[in-house]
């Protein structure tokens, strides 16, 4: 059976919907280390969500997920039949959220998050036999952020702004794989381990609360950012159709945001799954298409972060690979996701603010891959 290329299966999944999967964006792909001989991709995904609600005094939220794009690339390098290596750099973890308003007559007016992120992963994959390979190697991350806490519902914290300069920490990625090429049939399984990251961080305490109402350097906030594990398969089911699916899961209540100030931890996240599963048409030979189906659901209630004001998502995506040459191709893809309704809290205990009901997000994305050999 001749194998079906899918390069467009995942493509939009790297512009994810705003803050899904806690703060995941690229889902941290890894796909590239099985492409066929030496390879090059650059790749870019274009988000443009739409979160709006309103708050428990009447007063309506406008939407509060800016647009924002997100790059990939990747090199493969095969060495000989056992041995290849292969360099990929993505924007795995991101945040951009703002809430309009009248911080005196609203209760989250002025809050508020920015977080920018990008990775290196470096993997060295062996084919032990025609079947079995194994890969892993390390991975670097940098990030960085602000947050902004302001609005009734904050009290006298309200107007705190804290900044984390950017910071980059080392982890590495495992995985193995089994493939029968000639069924199109592969199963993988991939971790990626929790990279530590230590920001140097500045703090703005309103002088309401007694501090000083400007920035001032607080010391060290300690984070790490989650570990994940996939479990990916796909098969044949004729030369010309692949069915695919796989399962993530994500540990976003290890990740925290302590400063060094007595303001309490501002990132309480829980942990993600994410399903999908699909199917992939060989139309021509040149050309070849997919539909994919996700599904995250959402955490044990409706209660989450103002900074992140969704709650689960169900999407498709639909997309397309076109083999412009022999060593060319070029892919794009469409996803649309609907947001899981939410109630943004805050305090101790948690109290809800507002309501985010019906929202969605669409995003675009296109892939360039160029065969070196």
């Amino acid at each position: 059976m001749k194998k079906l290329s899918l390069a467009a299966t995942g493509l939009v999944l790297g512009a994810s919907a705003a803050t899904a999967g806690g703060l995941d964006r690229s889902y941290t792909p890894v796909d590239l280390i099985f492409e066929k001989g030496s390879y090059a991709e650059l790749s870019y995904g274009f988000t443009m969500p739409d979160l709006t609600g309103s708050d428990f005094l009447g007063n309506a939220i406008g939407n509060v997920g800016s647009d924002y794009g997100i790059w990939g690339a990747g090199l493969k390098l095969q060495f000989n039949e056992q041995w290849s290596f292969s360099l990929i750099f993505d924007q795995p973890y991101g945040a951009d959220t703002s809430y309009a308003g009248n911080p005196a007559t609203s209760l989250l007016a002025g809050t508020g998050a920015t977080a920018d992120s990008n990775a290196l992963t470096a993997i060295l994959k062996y084919q032990a036999t025609d079947r079995f390979s194994v890969y892993g190697g390390p991975r670097v991350v940098r990030a960085d952020g602000t947050i902004s806490l302001s609005g009734l519902a904050y009290g006298p914290l309200s107007g705190y702004q804290v900044n984390f300069n950017s910071n980059d920490g080392l982890g590495y990625v495992l995985g193995a794989a089994y493939e029968r090429p000639e069924l199109g049939m592969r199963i993988s399984a991939t971790y990626h381990s929790a990279v530590d990251l230590d920001f140097q961080t500045a703090e703005n305490i309103p002088t309401t609360a007694g501090g000083l109402g400007f920035y001032v350097p607080t010391g060290i906030t300690a984070t790490q950012t989650p570990q994940s594990f996939e479990l990916a398969a796909q098969t044949g089911l004729n030369p010309r159709t692949l069915l695919f699916g796989s399962v993530r899961w994500s540990e976003w209540s290890a990740f925290s945001l302590n400063p060094p100030s007595p303001v309490p931890n501002l990132a309480e996240l829980d942990d993600t799954w994410t399903y999908e599963i699909g199917v992939g048409r060989r139309f021509t030979d040149k050309f070849s298409g997919s539909v994919a189906f996700s599904y995250e659901p959402g955490g044990s209630d409706s209660l989450v972060s103002p900074l992140a004001p969704t709650n689960g998502q169900t999407a498709v995506t639909v997309g397309g690979k076109y083999q412009v040459t022999d060593r060319i191709s070029f892919s794009g893809g469409l996803r649309y996701t609907m947001l899981g309704n939410a109630l943004p809290e805050t305090g101790t205990p948690d109290t809800p603010r507002g309501s985010f009901r019906n929202n969605d997000a669409l995003s675009v994305g296109f892939k360039i891959g160029i065969a070196l050999n």
